[in-house]
């Protein structure tokens, strides 16, 4: 039988294992009073550092709200769901940092992960809680790749093109609320 719900203080090896092999994962993060974000991420941009620390690659899109939030109200919530084998839902809640290129930071995390064009921030999640949860009631979906246009609309775009997007696209949050993009970058 499936346990409905259940919270560790850290992830298992188990766990960990389940992350890494993930396709998909989702970003929950908001202030105390700006509209809750939820964004799916793919690209192989998540790395487990240890049990309580995970941090994942941020590319440039159409918004830029996780960065805006967090350097407000540091909390968010990452959610990952089985689509093949056993059924779970993990959920990783912690507190969150925003590290750009130019922050100390930056070179040796960039070094986890494959190049990807318009990378823009890193999210460094320290982890204060761990919940499982059945998962019983999502379907299965069967990967076939990864989508290759974002990357291939980033490196057409260049970094002066990707410059330029950010001071049209990326500057503030759509509550108004600066993401430090260009003055971090």
């Amino acid at each position: 039988m499936y346990s409905l719900a259940q919270q560790f203080s850290a992830l298992s090896e188990r766990l960990i294992h389940f992350i890494q092999q993930q396709h998909l994962f989702f970003v929950g993060t908001a202030t105390a009073d700006s509209k809750v974000n939820i964004s799916p991420k793919g690209m192989d941009s998540l790395r487990v550092l240890n049990q309580n620390r995970l941090v994942w690659l941020n590319v440039t899109g159409s918004g830029n709200e996780t960065a805006g939030h967090i350097q407000q109200h540091d909390r968010m919530t990452i959610m990952l769901c089985a689509f093949s084998g056993n059924p779970m839902i993990l959920r990783i809640y912690g507190k969150a940092r925003v590290i750009h290129t130019q922050d100390k930071e930056w070179g040796s995390l960039f070094s986890l992960f494959d190049p990807l064009p318009g990378a823009r921030q890193i999210f460094d999640l320290d982890i204060e809680l761990v919940q499982t949860s059945c998962g019983m009631s999502i379907p299965f979906f069967e990967y076939i790749g990864e989508r290759e246009q974002l990357n291939n609309w980033a490196e057409k775009k260049g970094d002066e093109g990707i410059s330029d997007y950010w001071l049209q696209k990326n500057v503030e949050t759509i509550d108004g609320i600066p993401t430090h993009i260009i003055k971090n970058n």
